[in-house]
């Protein structure tokens, strides 16, 4: 829909409250949006420049626009989380979750099991959750079965079952975790009070379950029965112990919910907790595409109304960093400034932070193990490429440096699975070469660097690259034949100007296609070996240079031709300084060589 095309349809928008609805030619529904005013919101996609450019893809698609008016913007809010429930719109947010939370089940059965389940299955059985983690529930029903007496057998515990005398009690029964209803000895009523129980501490209301366990220990004591009494208040802190760990801040606060948001710059982040008596009964974070340029406080109220809903919430207030709606308008909206309250938004907001980093850590790994893949191809296609016995996941390379035939230097670099192994490069200078002798100087190096890794007991490379035309690899390879290493590798060379490759002995070389990963691999090693090795012989020839200007004059060590450089950072100063100014820095007899030798005096 063009702007020309919605200003013929614009007057027909009232300026109230309401739900709008974007379809496409095909009349599939777009996007649902809510609007305090319909006519400015639905006129702000049309009669604006859009930066964002899944909003930009939305508006180019819209065919058709409804709307349908409400009282107020809370109902329009209940009915746009109502339309996006219904249709999930392919721009709207999406706050489906395919996880399978555990919950704690308790079967609809006489005498009813207790126990945990991913499955929910619609058969009258009372389901608590869902729980975010296995071992919370894990640690819930080991509450359970340390503190209430509850029975685990699967046995058919009907009415008549239970007269005929069918059953008999077992282990858990001797062991007090089970009263035996199977054999009449625990009624059905005080079972569901035992049931009642195990409901309060799954909702985080301990402080109920203590109060009858301690009316029951004081009852125990009054009758004498002093082991039992015992063995309650061992549950009694038992219970007590477990509130303590889970305390957040007030155990006086009512039931709350907490919620925040975070986002990037391609997901939401909302974290939401339940909170009774100052505890955290669940706490659960989740990442949220972001559709278009929705704003923070929309994508939070509509995720807060989903969660409530999917966790059964009973509280009567949340806390929020921003007004947010909720369904039920009886619910308190609380923005905290400081206190208790606080405390809590900024637990939920630090773990929402964790969330979103572990997210984040998560997608980086998830690209370098593609980045990885990727490498591994690249080196499949070089192996093939080259007719190599082995991917060559191991690869080292040569190059000479030299300056008019004065501070020769060599470099190698590796590289490891198609990336660069830094720590692993290395530079050598040329020790039994006089002059210029490119070839002589790669037979030395490579020499060298075979011998260390053979007397080290290192692994070799499987492939070895010589920047360089047939004359340097064939120096490499008669210090490859003297190691007796023929064969253990391969090696090849890459001329400088055609990057062509040359294996020994061969007359002609090997040109892969230019923009071939394989190529480009091999130009990015050579490109690799040139900077390190440049590098390297830019430091040398500097401190050669710097060597043969100070450090010859007779009577001038290293030390005293650092302490003036440091001090005139060049020769050229120093030759211009009068003796007085050489003897601050050096002192006086060497301050009166260095004078001398810039400063000759004519013989007389």
């Amino acid at each position: 829909m063009t702007k020309e095309e919605f200003s013929k349809i614009i007057q027909s928008i009232p300026h109230q409250p309401g739900c709008y609805k974007y379809f496409s030619k095909d009349h599939e529904l777009l996007y649902v949006g809510k609007a305090k005013d319909l006519r400015k919101r639905v006129s702000s996609y049309f009669n604006k420049n859009i930066d964002n450019f899944k909003t930009r893809k939305l508006v180019s698609f819209i065919c058709a626009i409804e709307f349908t008016i409400t009282e107020t913007e809370h109902d329009a809010f209940l009915l746009e989380n109502s339309l996006i429930k219904h249709y999930q719109p392919r721009f709207n947010i999406s706050l489906k979750d395919d996880k399978t939370y555990p919950f704690i089940v308790i079967k609809k059965e006489p005498f009813p099991r207790v126990f945990f389940t991913r499955k929910v299955i619609r058969d009258g059985s009372e389901y608590i959750g869902p729980f975010t983690g296995l071992m919370r529930v894990r640690e819930l029903m080991e509450l359970v079965k340390q503190n209430i007496p509850l029975r685990t057998c699967n046995l058919n515990l009907t009415e008549n079952n239970i007269k005929k005398g069918k059953f008999k009690v077992c282990l858990e029964y001797h062991l007090g975790n089970c009263k035996g209803p199977c054999e009449g000895l625990q009624d059905e009523a005080d079972y569901r009070d035992k049931l009642q129980w195990v409901r309060h501490v799954l909702k985080g209301n301990i402080g109920d379950v203590v109060k009858d366990l301690k009316a029951e220990m004081n009852a125990s004591a009054a009758a004498l029965e002093f082991e039992k009494a015992q063995i309650i208040k061992k549950k009694i802190e038992s219970l007590q112990q477990y509130q303590a760990r889970s305390v957040v801040v007030n155990p006086k606060l009512e039931n709350v919910d907490v919620a925040c948001i975070l986002h990037d710059d391609n997901h939401f982040y909302v974290n939401y907790m339940m909170v009774t008596n100052g505890s955290v009964v669940h706490s659960n974070t989740l990442q949220i595409d972001k559709k278009l340029e929705e704003e923070e406080c929309d994508v939070l109220s509509l995720a807060l109304d989903n969660l409530m809903d999917k966790y059964h919430s009973v509280a009567k207030e949340v806390i929020v960093p921003c007004p947010v709606d909720v369904s039920d308008t009886a619910i308190k909206v609380t923005v905290p400034k400081a206190g208790d309250k606080k405390q809590l938004l900024d637990l939920s907001l630090k773990n929402a932070e964790v969330f979103m980093q572990e997210m984040r850590r998560k997608a980086t790994l998830l690209l370098g193990e593609k980045m990885k893949e990727t490498n591994m191809l690249t080196l499949e296609e070089l192996q093939e490429s080259l007719q190599l016995s082995e991917i060559p996941t191991h690869i080292e390379c040569f190059d000479n440096s030299n300056f008019q035939g004065s501070y020769p230097v060599a470099a190698m670099v590796l590289f490891r699975n198609g990336l660069p192994s830094n720590k692993e490069y290395r530079h050598f200078h040329i020790k039994t070469v006089e002059g210029i002798n490119d070839f002589a100087s790669m037979s030395e190096v490579v020499y060298r660097r075979y011998k260390r890794l053979m007397d080290e007991n290192e692994p070799l490379p499987q492939l070895v690259i010589i920047d360089g035309g047939k004359g340097q690899l064939g120096a490499a390879l008669e210090s490859i034949e003297k190691l007796g290493l023929t064969g253990r590798m391969a090696l090849i060379g890459l001329a400088k100007k055609e990057e062509s490759i040359f294996f020994p002995g061969d007359s002609q070389p090997i040109q892969l296609p230019y923009d071939s990963p394989a190529h480009l691999l091999i130009r990015r090693i050579r490109d690799e070996v040139h900077r390190f090795g440049i590098t390297f012989h830019r430091q040398v020839r500097s401190k050669g240079t710097f060597k043969n200007e100070l450090e010859e004059i007779p009577g001038i060590g290293e030390s005293t031709a650092t302490l003036l450089l440091k001090e005139f950072r060049s020769v050229k100063n120093i030759k211009t300084l009068t003796e007085r100014e050489l003897t601050k820095v050096i002192g006086a007899s060497k301050a009166r060589v260095v004078w001398e030798y810039f400063n000759p005096q004519p013989n007389t």
